[in-house]
C-alpha cells in the first residue's frame, strides 16, 4: 500500500498556495474537540461511554487519527502495518465493550470528513485538481482503515462468541448430566430459569435436500440456521441446543413453574413449533416436557424415549407429550407381554403393505376412505388388504374386541422393530450428544 518511489507520487495538495497538511496541523487543536462533539452527537454508542474514557482513550485515538490522515495528505502514503495493527487493537476493545461495528467505523469516517471539511472550506475554483487529489487520498485512507477496523472487531467478536458458546454448551452438558448447574450457569453469564421446556426434535428434509444436483449438506445447514434464528426470535432468554440437520435437543427457558404442558401452555408450544417448521421449511416431530433445572436430566431422557416411541409408532409431524403415546410407551418396555403382542403380527412380516393399511385404518378412526387417501390407494384396495390381514392373523380391525389388541400389537411390533427406545435415548446420560 506504500508508494515504491517518492518521485512517482503526486505532490502534496495545496489550497491557495498553502500545503493542506500544514493547514491541518495548524487546526489540529480545534479539530479533535470538533470530531469528539460530532461522535457524541451522532453516534449514541459513543455518547453512552464513560466520560473518563471519552476524555482519555477515545480523544487520544481521534487525535492520532487526525495526525495519521495529515501524514497521508503530506506524503501520499497510506498507514503502515504497525499503525493498522494499532487501529485493529483499538477496534477490538470497542467490540469487547459492546460498541456496534457501524459506530466504530463511523468514528473514523467522521474524523476524516471533519479534516477534509476543514481544509476544503478554503478551496477556490483554481484548486480543483488539488481538491480531487484530497478526495482520492481520503477515500484510499478510509478504505484501508475501515478494513483494519472490521478485522479487529470481527476477530474479537469471534473469540468472544467462541468462549460464550463453550460456556453455554458446558451448561447444557451439566443440565443433561444432572447435579447442580449453578456454577456452570454463572460461567455462562446466565441466570437459571424456574423451568426449562425440553424439546426433542426430529427434522424432516427440506425440499432442497431431495433435489438432485443440489449440495444436500449446504441445504441442511441452511435449514438448521433458519430454525435456530426463528427459535431465538420467538423465545425469551437464551435457548440451549445441540442440533444437527436431522434434529436434536433444545432447552427453552420459561418463567412459569414446572408443570404439565396442557391447555394454553401446549397451545403456545404448538404455535411455536408451527413457526419453526415454516421457517426451516421442514416437517418437525417434537417430543416435549417441562422440568426445573435440577430435573432436566430425567426429563430429557423421557423426551428422548417419547420421541423414539412416536417415530416407531409411525406418528406424523407434530407435538407429542407422554400422554399422547402412553400405550405405545408402556408397550415399548421390554418383557414377555410385548414379545407376545408383537408375535401376533408375525404372519404379516413379509407383507408391509398390510401392516401399513392396518395402521392407517386404525389411525383414521376406521374410515376406509380416509385411510385410502392417506395410503394413496383405492378404497377397495384397503378392503382387500384388511380382509387379507384378518385371514393371516385372525384379528379383524373392524371388530371392536380386536381393535385394542391390534393397536397394542402394532405398538409392540413397531417399538421392537426399532429397538428399545430407552437404550437409544439414555446412552451415557447424553440423549442427544
Amino acid at each position: 500500500m506504500t508508494a515504491s518511489n517518492p518521485a512517482d507520487r503526486d505532490p502534496a495538495p495545496q489550497l491557495g498556495g498553502v500545503p493542506v497538511h500544514e493547514r491541518l496541523r495548524a487546526a489540529a487543536a480545534a479539530l479533535a474537540p470538533a470530531v469528539m462533539a460530532r461522535l457524541v452527537e451522532q453516534l449514541p454508542a459513543y455518547g453512552a461511554l464513560p466520560s473518563e474514557q471519552l476524555r482519555g482513550e477515545v480523544t487520544r485515538e481521534v487525535d492520532r487519527g487526525i495526525r495519521a490522515f495529515t501524514e497521508v495528505l503530506r506524503t501520499g502514503e497510506l498507514p503502515e502495518e504497525t499503525e493498522l495493527a494499532r487501529i485493529s487493537e483499538s477496534s477490538a476493545r470497542r467490540a469487547d465493550e459492546g460498541v456496534p461495528l457501524e459506530a466504530v467505523v463511523g468514528a473514523y469516517h467522521f474524523g476524516a470528513q471533519e479534516c477534509a471539511a476543514q481544509v476544503l472550506a478554503e478551496a477556490r475554483p483554481g484548486d480543483l485538481p488539488d481538491v480531487l487529489l484530497i478526495q482520492r487520498r481520503l477515500l484510499d485512507y478510509l478504505r484501508l482503515v475501515s478494513c483494519a477496523v472490521a478485522a479487529g472487531y470481527v476477530q474479537e467478536r469471534q473469540a468472544a462468541l467462541g468462549d460464550e458458546q463453550v460456556a453455554r454448551q458446558s451448561l447444557l452438558s451439566r443440565l443433561l448430566e444432572g447435579g447442580d448447574p449453578r456454577t456452570a450457569a454463572d460461567r455462562a453469564g446466565l441466570q437459571l430459569p424456574p423451568c426449562y421446556l425440553i424439546l426433542g426434535i426430529t427434522m424432516g428434509p427440506h425440499p432442497d435436500e431431495l433435489l438432485p444436483g443440489v449440495n444436500h449438506a449446504v441445504a441442511a445447514r441452511r435449514k438448521l440456521r433458519r430454525l435456530r434464528n426463528e427459535l431465538q426470535r420467538r423465545t425469551t432468554g437464551v435457548p440451549l441446543s445441540v442440533l444437527a440437520g436431522n434434529g436434536g435437543l433444545v432447552l427453552i427457558p420459561s418463567d412459569t413453574p414446572p408443570g404439565d404442558l396442557d391447555g394454553p401452555a401446549r397451545e403456545r408450544l404448538s404455535r411455536l413449533l408451527e413457526h419453526l417448521g415454516r421457517a426451516c421449511g421442514a416437517e418437525l416431530l417434537v417430543a416435549a416436557a417441562a422440568a426445573a433445572p435440577d430435573a432436566v436430566a430425567d426429563a430429557a431422557r423421557l423426551v428422548g424415549e417419547v420421541r423414539e416411541v412416536a417415530q416407531a409408532a409411525g406418528r406424523g409431524p407434530g407435538l407429542y407429550l407422554l400422554d399422547d403415546v402412553l400405550l405405545e410407551y408402556q408397550l415399548s418396555r421390554p418383557g414377555p407381554a410385548r414379545d407376545r403382542l408383537g408375535a401376533l403380527l408375525a404372519p404379516l412380516a413379509r407383507r408391509p403393505e398390510l401392516l401399513d393399511t392396518l395402521r392407517a385404518f386404525l389411525a383414521c378412526g376406521l374410515d376406509r376412505r380416509r385411510a385410502a387417501a392417506r395410503l394413496q390407494v383405492h378404497p377397495n384396495t384397503v378392503d382387500y388388504r384388511l380382509r387379507r390381514a384378518t385371514e393371516l392373523t385372525g384379528l379383524d380391525a373392524a371388530r371392536g374386541t380386536d381393535q385394542l389388541t391390534l393397536r397394542a400389537a402394532l405398538a409392540a411390533h413397531d417399538t421392537a422393530r426399532h429397538g428399545d427406545p430407552r437404550s437409544a435415548a439414555t446412552g451415557p446420560r447424553r440423549p442427544y450428544g
